[in-house]
């Protein structure tokens, strides 16, 4: 893949990027999904009904197309997005301690990520693949920027993960991060979709942002028996409301 550098906190650039940050933040390679150790292909993730292009641009899944979880409607695409509201305070730095997603029913623990000596992004043990992942170098959930949080889709040792059902998510969805502080930020879904792991929006999912945002990452599309891995992400866009 081609190198291209991510925004931290402040707009400024972290080591851990480009393809660093792709392959690893996409759910990508074996230590993601038990490649390793698997011989048949997982059970099937529901995928989000907006899919994008290999250049990055998200289209409308046509109705019937396999990988759509429901067919596109001029409510999903069109309208006035959430985040299109009047902006909300940003909260102080708090780690988060819990992700709530009643959409999907998770409630999960959320660990403190970093990155490995090669510069590459931390993910959860395949042993806690019922955990979610923050990372930690960039914004906190509820302060300005974009907090980002992984997690699995599936592991050989537990079998769909905690974010198995993440492509069925749906614009208007709320998910509620608790804080170490004591309080809790709430999100609004603004869109969910697919990409080509070779098209992983870098710079969307990690550029600087004046607003409090969430991006929730996880693995999705067509399972690739030959390289024992997804082909594509799903993202997760989410704004905090009031």
């Amino acid at each position: 893949m081609t190198a291209t550098r991510a925004g931290g906190r402040h707009g400024k650039p972290w080591r851990a990027a480009g393809a660093a940050v792709v392959v690893l933040l996409a759910m990508g390679g074996a230590g993601m999904i038990g490649a390793s150790l698997r011989t048949v292909p997982p059970p099937r993730p529901p995928q989000p009904a907006a899919q994008a292009t290999p250049q990055g641009t998200p289209q409308a899944t046509p109705q019937g197309n396999p990988l759509a979880t429901a067919p596109v409607t001029d409510g999903d695409l069109g309208g006035p997005s959430p985040a299109d509201g009047p902006a909300v305070a940003p909260l102080a730095r708090s780690a988060p301690t819990t992700i709530s997603i009643p959409r999907i029913g998770v409630d999960a623990e959320v660990m403190a990520l970093g990155t490995n000596p090669d510069g590459t992004v931390q993910v959860p043990p395949l042993d806690q693949a019922q955990r979610a992942g923050w990372y930690e170098p960039g914004s906190s959930p509820g302060e300005a920027g974009n907090a980002v949080i992984v997690g699995h889709v599936d592991s050989v040792h537990l079998g769909p993960a905690v974010f198995f059902e993440l492509g069925s998510m749906q614009r208007g969805d709320l998910i509620t991060v608790a804080r170490t502080d004591g309080t809790k930020a709430t999100f609004i879904v603004d869109e969910v979709t697919s990409y080509p792991k070779t098209a992983f929006p870098t710079e969307r999912v990690y550029g600087p942002s004046d607003r409090p945002g969430l991006r929730v990452v996880t693995c999705g599309g067509t399972f690739d028996k030959a390289s024992a891995s997804y082909l594509s992400n799903v993202v997760v866009y989410a704004t905090m409301t009031a």
